[in-house]
Formats: C-alpha cells, structure tokens, sequence
C-alpha cells in the first residue's frame, strides 16, 4: 500500500468520511498530500551522497469556500499531512532543517478547487539568551519566528556549539558573522537618560559570505528593518524604543 492511500485511510478513520463529504467538490486532501511530496521533491538540496535537505515551512493557499469547507477539521488534518510528509522523506532520505509546519491560508486569485503551495527551508534557531535578556535588549534579531539580542560587546551567529545564535542551516559556518553592538548613552531633551544602539555585522571568514540588505559585503552598519542573509536564512535587525528613557527596553 502506497503513503498516500495510507493518508486517506487514516483520515478517514479520523473523521469518519464527514471531511470527504465536505470536500467532495472542492479540494482533496489527498492532492494537498501529492503536492508537498512534490514541493519537497523538487525543492530537495543535495547535502551529501545520502542526505538531501528539503523545505520544512509549507504555506497552502485555497479559495475563500475550500478554507471555510476545512475550517472544521484543519488542525487534524495538518497534523496527519505533517505526518505524510515526514513518511515520504524517510523513504526518500531527505532531512529538514528544523520541525515541519503546514499553514492553511486564504487565496483572493484562486477559485473552488484550486489550490498553490509555498515552501521555505526554515532552520531551527537556538541560543543561551534569557527571556529577561530579550526583554531587556535595546536591539534583537528576528530569525524564523525567534527573538534574539544584540547585546554588547557583540553576538556570533553561526552553525556550531561555540557560536551565541546558533542556525541549523547547511549554508551557514560554524562561527559565520558577528553583530558588533555599542551603546551611545546620552540624554532625551526631557533630560532623562537615552541609550542608542550602535550595531555592525562583520563576516567571519565564512565559505558563502553574507548579504546585507541584498547586497553582498563583508562589513556594514546596520539600522532597524536591516535584512542579513547567511546561507538560507535572512534574519532582520530590530532596534527597540527606549519608551521609559531607564534603558530596560519597551516591555517593562
């Protein structure tokens, strides 16, 4: 028996036929399926002889009736199709960057019946920082759905145990960049105490390089809404309001 009639066997245990009946003239689950063991297929990235990365971050876009017709049973069965896809790269050998999520969204340009994937590779983001200290940061990186801060006297982002961020992405080195972070102390025109961020990102010698706001460089100063791309991660820079002037950040 093959993975996708095993998929329609266990959603059909699950609900009973209720969600056939519902998508008899719209939509099949099963197609939702079919499309992202392609997505993965033709997304696949060789990592070495036996090993092949593909997207883990799966976005699938319906008309306005089929996603009111999946409303009911959307969480079920985004888990059963995480479970299908996670059974088709076991028997294809490929790998995924960080944990697999599958996002049902609505579509303005698609009719009844029709659908449209998007996938990324997001990779897993990990680091020692607390949540005080996030809370606290006059300046974070934003990486795939994480927090992090930029503190001084800087952060090293990149792949291995001895980096500050650490990014499970195949294009990233193991100490990749770093965040060079300086804080300006001075005073508000209310005369209380301000501090301003003052942040650059260096590339640390790493294979593919990095690029800044779209352009390829080795240094450069960064500002808020600044976009750093290593390998097939971009992580955005966010310098934060200092609303009570006490230096602790906007979420005091």
């Amino acid at each position: 028996m093959g993975g996708l009639q095993r998929f329609e066997q266990r959603l059909e245990s699950m609900i009973s036929g209720a969600f056939a009946r519902a998508f008899r003239s719209a939509v099949q689950p099963v197609e939702i399926a079919a499309a992202l063991q392609r997505e993965c297929d033709n997304n696949a990235q060789i990592l070495s002889r036996e090993r092949r990365m593909v997207p883990n971050d799966f976005h699938v876009e319906l008309s306005q009736v089929d996603l009111d017709r999946l409303a009911p049973y959307d969480s079920a069965l985004a888990d059963e199709l995480v479970h299908q896809v996670q059974e088709h790269a076991e028997t294809q050998g490929y790998v995924f960057p960080g944990p697999i999520a599958i996002e049902f969204e609505k579509a303005e340009d698609l009719t009844t019946g029709r659908f449209r994937i998007r996938s990324k590779a997001a990779a897993r983001v990990q680091s020692n920082a607390t949540f005080t200290q996030v809370r606290r940061a006059r300046a974070v990186l934003e990486i795939n759905g994480t927090t992090h801060p930029l503190q001084p006297p800087g952060v090293v982002v990149g792949r291995g145990t001895e980096a500050d961020i650490r990014i499970n992405d195949p294009g990233v080195s193991r100490r990749h960049i770093e965040f060079d972070v300086q804080i300006a102390r001075g005073s508000a025109s209310d005369g209380r105490a301000s501090e301003t961020p003052h942040i650059e990102v260096r590339d640390l010698g790493s294979t593919n390089g990095m690029l800044v706001d779209g352009h390829k460089v080795t240094r450069a100063g960064v500002r808020d809404g600044s976009e750093v791309r290593v390998g097939n991660t971009t992580m955005t820079v966010r310098v934060l309001e200092d609303e009570d002037g006490g230096g602790e950040g906007p979420f005091v």
